[in-house]
């Protein structure tokens, strides 16, 4: 993520000294709608609207495009949890999809859980790895079905000339404090559907109706408060010009971090699905022990091993519990959706042999040379103890 600075701090010290804290106030500086408007030029979005969070951002995306009860959402089983939690908080069920080795939503097992209900796909950009978004638009199509991007890992991050986030129908991206960029905590909407973004306005702050924006021929509906303070607008708008250079140098530092397992026997690089553009690099092992003892390298994390975002972590999902039975949306649901371990063992024997490996953006790139180094070393010694093991 950039660095909180001297920008930031120049931008709240305008917001407190002038007073007017709240984004709609008559006198507020304004940076809220500057940064929407900035956000929306950087990732080609026609409509950006920031909420107080990653999870709010898709609930509003869902809510915008009228996903309800007794409809069926597609969701990775690798994700943050709030992915699969937010079509519940809509009165729909999450359906649990398996990955395919760029650690996103398989396509082929996609075509294989949609069902009458399925109303939305959520393709999910984990760790700036990006989903094969040709294909799912292409599924979309045919199945008539609704793509909202979970782009909350991967702000900012492109995709065969465009931006993730503002390929499907909607996106969410997240501000929280290990984000591309960061407010400590918020999220944005974008769309460039003008009636999904009316929605998503109405249901982000239930005065939308005295703000005076320009009318709507949309019926007003109750929504939420999502809203953010002008305080979070001036520190998007401060870290806004940053990402440009992050995404820059993260893609400058792919290559160079990823030659460190070139023509190892026992691991390669995980498929991209969109290689001259990436921005993120995971490595799979051919022995999930290998990538275990790998995982243990500074700058390297086995994927099974962070359970947060693993399924079989997800008790508020599997469960099927609601804070109140008769809000439950698994009672309004046409079918049972099951969530059955044995079902997804594909995604956890990718995730058992995989390991994200940081490009160090933070750092000098003479210090990432050093880090390289110690990676091959912590690789080789996986392919030296394998041929042990064989001997």
């Amino acid at each position: 993520m950039p660095r909180v600075g001297l920008n930031e701090f120049y931008a709240l010290g305008r917001v407190v000294a002038n007073g007017q804290l709240l984004r709609y106030a008559p006198d507020a500086p304004g940076y809220t709608t500057r940064f929407e408007a900035g956000l929306a030029e950087l990732t080609g979005a026609k409509h950006v609207l920031t909420v107080n969070s990653g999870t709010n951002a898709l609930i509003t995306a869902l809510a915008a495009a009228g996903v309800g009860p007794g409809d069926e959402v597609l969701v990775p089983a690798y994700t943050w949890i709030a992915t699969a939690l937010a079509p519940l908080a809509v009165g729909a069920v999450p359906v649990l999809v398996n990955i395919d080795e760029s650690l996103t939503i398989d396509p082929r097992d996609i075509e294989r859980k949609i069902t009458p209900y399925t109303k939305a796909i959520i393709p999910v950009h984990m760790l700036n790895l990006v989903c094969n978004m040709d294909a799912i638009m292409d599924i979309a199509r045919r199945h008539k079905l609704l793509v909202i991007e979970d782009a909350c890992q991967g702000v900012g991050v492109p995709y065969k000339g465009r931006c993730v986030g503002a390929i499907g129908h909607l996106g969410a991206y997240s501000f929280n404090h290990f984000k591309n960029i960061t407010s400590g905590e918020g999220g944005a909407v974008l769309t460039s559907d003008e009636r999904y973004f009316v929605r998503a306005r109405m249901y982000h702050d239930p005065g939308s109706f005295i703000r005076g924006h320009e009318r709507s021929n949309e019926p007003l509906f109750a929504g939420m408060n999502f809203r953010v303070s002008e305080l979070t607008g001036a520190v998007l708008h401060a870290q806004l010009g940053k990402l440009p250079p992050l995404i820059k140098r993260l893609r400058a530092r792919h290559p160079v971090i990823a030659e460190t397992f070139a023509n190892l026997p026992h691991c390669r690089l995980s498929p991209h699905n969109d290689p001259e553009n990436a921005v993120g690099l995971s490595v799979i092992f051919d022995d999930p022990d290998e990538a275990k003892a790998f995982g243990q390298t500074r700058g390297a994390e086995r994927l099974l091993d962070t359970e947060r975002h693993v399924f079989k972590n997800w008790e508020a999902v599997l469960n099927k519990r609601a804070f109140n039975d008769r809000m439950n949306p698994h009672n309004w649901a046409n079918r049972d959706v099951s969530y059955e371990e044995e079902d997804y063992k594909r995604t956890l024997d990718i995730l058992s042999r995989t390991c994200r490996v940081s490009l160090g953006p933070q750092y000098p790139l003479p210090v990432m040379l050093l880090q390289k180094r110690k990676l091959r070393q912590a690789a080789t010694r996986g392919a030296s103890s394998q041929a042990m093991a064989a001997e």
